[in-house]
Order: structure tokens, then C-alpha cells, then sequence
């Protein structure tokens, strides 16, 4: 079994920057994807970043230019630093990690706020 567990959400003020980082244990997998999905109060569930084992990002209009994804893939962790964040970041983050096969693991979520 794998999990995942987020860290590094909290209150940031607008302009400001926050670091997230996911790491996974327990069963020793590789995985394709890494990356990172958001749910604002009453929205769906959006990808904001991901990042495949050979390097290769994706990210959502919303935040290139401000957000940057990384993996350590010896450690089976991925990060998200966010720079210059707006209040409309506001969301709880949850970490995504895709197998080669297509198995989906998901984290628990950390909860970021922007203040205004």
C-alpha cells in the first residue's frame, strides 16, 4: 500500500510565496506522474501541475510563470513552490501520484490560504 503525505500549507499573504511537498511510503513503486490538483469552496477538482519521471511539466494556465513543480525521484517526493500567489490560489492542494500501470494514489490534501 502506498500513501502519500502533503506538507507545507498554511496562511500567506498575496504576493507571497509557499512551498508544498508530498512524499510517498510504504509499498516501493515508481510512478509515471507526480504532481499536484486543487479544490477551491465549492469548485472541482483542477490540476494545477504535474511532472512525468522523465521531466517532462504541465501546468495550468492559471499559474505558469508563478508556480514551478519538482521530484526527487530517488525519494519518491514532489514539490510545489508558489511564488507571486494570488487569493484566488486559495484551495486545499492534494498530491497526485500515478503508476505506470495507471494507478492513482491520492493524498489527503493540505490547506492553503491567500489573504487579500
Amino acid at each position: 500500500q502506498v500513501q502519500l503525505v502533503e506538507s507545507g500549507g498554511g496562511l500567506v499573504q498575496a504576493g507571497g510565496s509557499l512551498r508544498l511537498s508530498c512524499a510517498a511510503s510504504g509499498s516501493i513503486v515508481s510512478f509515471n506522474f507526480m504532481g499536484w490538483y486543487r479544490q477551491a469552496p465549492g469548485k472541482q477538482r483542477e490540476l494545477v501541475a504535474t511532472k512525468t519521471i522523465g521531466g517532462v511539466t504541465n501546468y495550468a494556465d492559471s499559474v505558469k510563470g508563478r508556480f514551478t513543480i519538482s521530484r526527487d525521484n530517488a525519494n519518491n517526493t514532489v514539490y510545489l513552490q508558489m511564488d507571486s500567489v494570488k487569493p484566488e490560489d486559495t484551495a486545499v492542494y492534494y498530491c497526485a501520484c500515478v503508476t505506470f500501470l495507471g494507478v492513482y494514489y491520492w493524498g489527503k490534501g493540505t490547506l492553503v490560504t491567500v489573504s487579500s
